[in-house]
């Protein structure tokens, strides 16, 4: 993904109606690949190293367990790190 692509992608829990859900300057983001949030872009900004090397269940109601469930994304092996790959969902 190119930096421009980048720049247009959406932000995880960005509110709809947002009109520029984007990713902002400064702060530092990964992009979830595969399962029910692919494409969107997750605000690490202030993260700990060890939740990013751990990786997160994030809140969607468009997974396996609807609302109310969760689905994991972790980092994977790729050379940049800004990536996090879908591992399943979970109630």
């Amino acid at each position: 993904m190119d930096e421009e692509q980048f720049m247009r992608g959406r932000v995880y829990g960005a509110d709809h109606e947002d009109p520029d859900p984007g990713p902002r300057p400064g702060r530092a983001y990964r992009i979830l690949v595969a399962g029910p949030l692919d494409g969107l872009l997750l605000d690490v900004t202030d993260w700990s190293p060890r939740t990013l090397d751990e990786g997160a269940a994030l809140a969607t109601e468009i997974g396996r367990f609807g609302p109310g469930g969760h689905t994991r994304y972790g980092p994977g092996t790729t050379p940049d790190g800004r990536r996090w790959y879908w591992e399943g969902d979970v109630p």
